[in-house]
């Protein structure tokens, strides 16, 4: 398997990083060598804890070891601020650079929260004119998720093909089952086996966990290549320890101004946008779809079918996973004609079978299932206080349904446990103006992480360069092979090379979106 496939693998799973509407499913990834299982499932009491040198061995994932990826185990502290407590361990992944020339450490993130990071150790490859092999490349599943021990759990059935009531609360029945199944979601992450994480998944918290790990392999300062969230790790990063940061490269860049309940809201008004570019495309091909010959046509053809499966369930598949699987299209041109194929099925034949087959594979309902969900939560909920009286939520997701449907009401339940959350919140970090140097990259109708958030951390950072996908509807799609971003990546790891910044809010350079591909493609 290809770096690249890989990253759409994780792209569809936890729909490519910052906030996606079903839960991610485990990674099985981790390390072979130097490992107990049997006391991995614990957390251990350490009488003093002190920075371990990681035992690097055999990676499980075959293409991890094609990629030349070691594996291994961090042990960090629980709790940062009682680091003589107990310790937790984190999978964490290596690909070593080649030859002679040595640029350092890339630390990485791919967004989330929750998202599996051991596959971005195979990231290098990818960079233009073998740069990437001039560093090391880590990958680490941060605490609570994927081979990361323990990890959090709370319901698997959470992710169950059919089960769910329609998103879009036309009766009031409909709106107190939500709000059941939110609080009693909540209420099992606060029974599970791995409860003990709750209060220590903030953000503050990884970014402690990427200090141990900079210690453990001996490196005085590390780049870091974020994605979506993980762009939001990096800022926290280099505010919190800037002596450590060498260079950063931000795609698909959260805005810390929004942390996290307006940044909620944003993306409510940005998928909306993203997905009418995605009609648009279906429309021209109508010949093929069959599913209207204006954006506006299928448009309505997709509510229809909403409306129907929230009806009747077709195939075992729900309104609820209908939308789940076309908010896909909505991350990255790649799906356009998937999503549109599983939507021709749907109207044109009457059947379910490709929307069943996806979420089945998208979304397998095994042990664990749930644990993208619920360290995506974990973390959303306690990096900073969120709203928890229901009738301003609800106004909120009513108003913004009125002109931006599609996500208002689904991203509203997916986030809605945060209303009763087992574990207090925090204060976000002040991502305070410094004069750093960044390579930032977006493109214009990112539904997820919307450009005004590269924008603005251009703004703050007063080095940073932005490149701009113009017109583009792709989240974090950097090293796609648009030349325009990927050389540019490759000049800026190579020897620091930023193109110039010019004046006014951005962007900077101005390049092609990820190109759609053709229609069956």
């Amino acid at each position: 398997m290809s770096a690249r496939s890989l990253v759409a693998g994780a792209t569809l799973a936890l729909c490519a990083g910052l906030l996606s509407t079903v839960a991610p499913t485990a990674s099985t990834a981790t390390a072979t060598a130097g490992a107990d299982p049997g006391a991995d499932a614990d957390a251990t009491t350490a009488p003093g804890f002190r920075v371990r040198p990681i035992d690097w061995g055999r990676c499980r994932e075959g293409y991890l070891r094609k990629a030349g990826a070691r594996c291994g185990m961090l042990t960090v502290p629980l709790d940062h601020a009682a680091p003589d407590g107990p310790t937790i361990r984190l999978a964490v992944s290596r690909v070593r650079h080649r030859g002679r020339t040595d640029n350092g450490v890339m630390l990485t993130n791919p967004g989330g929260p929750g998202g599996s990071g051991l596959f971005m150790a195979t990231y290098g490859a990818l960079v233009p004119d073998r740069v990437g092999r001039t560093y090391d490349w880590v990958g680490m599943d941060p605490r609570g998720v994927g081979a990361s021990r323990p990890a959090l759990s709370c319901d698997k059935r959470i992710v169950t093909l059919g089960t769910r009531p329609d998103y879009y609360p036309r009766t009031q029945a409909v709106l107190d089952e939500w709000v059941g199944i939110s609080e009693q979601y909540a209420a099992d992450c606060g029974a599970s086996a791995a409860a003990r994480l709750l209060p220590h998944l903030r953000t503050t918290d990884t970014v402690a966990d990427f200090e141990v790990l900079r210690e453990a392999l001996g490196a005085d300062r590390v780049s870091f290549y974020g994605q979506s969230y993980g762009t939001y790790i990096a800022q926290v990063y280099a505010t919190l320890h800037p002596e450590r940061i060498d260079k950063l490269v931000l795609d698909g860049v959260v805005d810390p101004r929004g942390i996290w309940y307006s940044d909620q809201l944003g993306q409510q008004v940005g998928f909306e946008k993203s997905l009418k570019r995605f009609r648009q495309w279906v429309a021209r091909r109508h010949a093929t779809y069959g599913l209207g010959r204006t954006a506006r046509a299928v448009e309505r053809t997709y509510y229809r079918l909403v409306r129907r499966f929230a009806r009747h369930r077709v195939d075992g598949v729900a309104s609820p996973d209908l939308v789940d699987l076309t908010l896909g299209a909505g991350y990255t041109v790649g799906l356009w004609p998937s999503t549109a194929e599983m939507l021709s099925e749907l109207a044109t034949k009457g059947t379910a079978r490709i929307a069943r087959r996806t979420y089945r594979s998208w979304y397998p309902t095994v042990e664990g299932g749930d644990n993208g969900y619920a360290t995506y939560l974990a973390t959303i909920c306690t990096d900073a206080p969120w709203p928890t009286a229901l009738d301003a939520l609800f106004a909120d997701a009513a108003r913004l349904d009125r002109h931006h449907p599609f996500f208002s009401w689904p991203n509203t339940w997916f986030n809605q446990p945060c209303a009763t959350w087992p574990a207090p919140a925090g204060t976000p970090v002040e991502i305070a103006p410094a004069d750093r140097e960044a390579l930032l990259v977006g493109e214009s109708l990112d539904g997820a992480t919307p450009i005004s958030g590269a924008y603005e951390v251009r703004r703050r950072f007063t080095g940073a360069v932005l490149l701009e996908g113009v017109g583009g509807t792709t989240h974090a799609g950097s090293l796609s092979g648009v030349a325009c971003v990927d050389d540019r990546i490759a000049a800026y790891l190579a020897d620091g090379s930023l193109p110039r910044r010019r004046g006014g809010a951005g962007p900077d350079v101005r390049c092609r979106p990820v190109p759609a591909p053709p229609a069956g493609g």
